[in-house]
Formats: C-alpha cells, sequence, structure tokens
C-alpha cells in the first residue's frame, strides 16, 4: 500500500478518520493526501465568474479551510513529511470520486456519521455514494479510534478472484495491526454451498498468500446480511470487511433495510470493497 486518501469536512467523524490513517501509516513510507471538498450553492458557480460567490467569497474560504487542514494535519501526523492535501469546489462524492481517479490511492479512509456504518449506507450517504461508485476499498469509521485494536478481523467474500485486490490490502492492514483474520462464507437456503466446496475454494484463495494468523468459516444463517453480522458478533469483531461485486450476493445488503437493532450493535468500523 502506498498511498491513501482522507476526505475531510472538519467534522468529528473526519478527524476520526484522521486518526485511523495515521494509525496505519504509522512507521510506513505512505502517502496521505487530505481531501477537503465545498459544495458550491446552487445559482452559485466557481470563482472568477463575477457570482455572488466569486473571487473574495472563495479566496477567504480557502485561506481559512487551508488553516484548519494544516492544523489537522499538524495534530495528527506531526512532522509526516509524506502528508499532502488538496482543497477543491465540487460536490463531496464527486469529488472524492475524480480525486481518486487521479491519484490512484490504494485505499480511502472516510468519517461516518450514524451509529451504525450500514445503516448510513443504506439511507444514501456520501460514503455509500463513494462506495458503490469507487473500484478503491473503503474504509468507513463511525468511532473514535483511539484506543483500536484490530485484533479480530472479519474478511467476508465470495473468494472469486476478483476479490484479490481487496484481500492484499487487508493483508497490509492486518500485518499492521498484528491482527488475526477471519475468513467468512456465508451460506444461505438460496446460496448455499457444501461445507467442503466452500472449504475448497477458500483454502485455494489463500494458496498464494503467506497469511497470518487465521481462522476459515462457514456460517450458516437466513440472510447474507445477518450471516456476517450475526458471526461477527461471535468472534467480537473489531473490524468487518466486505469484499464483492455488484453482481454477488453481500452487494444485496447495501440495498436493503438491515434491522437497526442487529447492526448497531455488531458492526465496528467497516472496509467495503467493491470490485
Amino acid at each position: 500500500m502506498k498511498k491513501i486518501l482522507v476526505p475531510i469536512d472538519f467534522s468529528v467523524q473526519s478527524e476520526y478518520a484522521m486518526k485511523l490513517a495515521s494509525k496505519i501509516v504509522t512507521e510506513t513510507e505512505i502517502e496521505v493526501f487530505l481531501l477537503h471538498l465545498v459544495e458550491i450553492p446552487k445559482g452559485h458557480v466557481d470563482m472568477g465568474s463575477g457570482s455572488n460567490f466569486g473571487i473574495p467569497q472563495s479566496m477567504y474560504y480557502i485561506e481559512k479551510a487551508k488553516e484548519k487542514v494544516q492544523k489537522l494535519r499538524t495534530t495528527y501526523f506531526k512532522e509526516n513529511k509524506n502528508v499532502k492535501y488538496a482543497i477543491r469546489f465540487e460536490s463531496p462524492a464527486d469529488g472524492i470520486l475524480k480525486f481518486s481517479t487521479k491519484i490512484k490511492p490504494d485505499l480511502i479512509v472516510m468519517g461516518s456519521k450514524d451509529l451504525s456504518i450500514i445503516d448510513e449506507l443504506i439511507i444514501g450517504s456520501i460514503a455509500k455514494k463513494v462506495a458503490r461508485t469507487s473500484k478503491i476499498p473503503v474504509l468507513a469509521v463511525n468511532s473514535d479510534p483511539k484506543e483500536l485494536k484490530v485484533k479480530e478481523l472479519v474478511f467476508a467474500s465470495d473468494f472469486e478472484e476478483a476479490n484479490r485486490k481487496s484481500f492484499e490490502i487487508l493483508l497490509e492492514l492486518s500485518q499492521n495491526f498484528k491482527s488475526k483474520i477471519h475468513l467468512l462464507n456465508v451460506n444461505t437456503l438460496s446460496r448455499f454451498k457444501s461445507t467442503k466446496r466452500a472449504k475448497q475454494k477458500m483454502k485455494a484463495f489463500l494458496q498464494k498468500y503467506k497469511t497470518p494468523k487465521h481462522s476459515i468459516n462457514i456460517y450458516n444463517d437466513d440472510s447474507l446480511e445477518k450471516g456476517v453480522l450475526n458471526f461477527s458478533k461471535e468472534v467480537d469483531a473489531d473490524l468487518i470487511a466486505l469484499s464483492t461485486h455488484e453482481s454477488s450476493g453481500i452487494f444485496r445488503i447495501f440495498n436493503k433495510n438491515i434491522s437497526k437493532k442487529i447492526s448497531r450493535k455488531a458492526l465496528r468500523p467497516v472496509i467495503t470493497f467493491f470490485i
């Protein structure tokens, strides 16, 4: 992993994202890009156009934003010279996607405002729009990671070849945090696979990697989303990674109403991969 993108809006949640990013890059040469986006109000255009949101307002805002970004950079990354920043006048989701296309980060770390990250992804937040459109892994965090110890990490996947990129990023994170990875295949009535076949596929997926401490798990449940959440509760997961492509079943987690009672009790930081 060489680059991480952290969108910031000066909220508490974006500070959580910076804290987590700082933990990931500790004692590494990973580059961090802080991105602040300003959405132009409807009826106005960018600076230099003669609109009410023209040069004076834009320049004033940029200067104030720079001061805030520099302060946050110093607070969370201290003297790290690999931290850069950018300020753009663009809608948040589109701006994040365009900027990520330009710099090609390996991971996007975002703050999440809802008590349940999956609830927020369902109801149409910026995180949802980015995660569903981006081909870059997204790590969403909804609580202060100051004391975060990622010891138990769940990787829920269908273990197709397309998910290798996701797993390789996850391996780097697990090495940084010295985590145990719980590989998870969820069986449902409509998407059933025998334990023998499922394990063979998972073991074949792992063959090319020097995988750290891990476990292979087949979990039966009423639905994919309940399987992921219930298994994660059982192992007391510190982080849940969902690796999928749009046509696979786990994608449907983000298209239906999951019980808030389940998700709020079970979920912690979530990495969502859409390949």
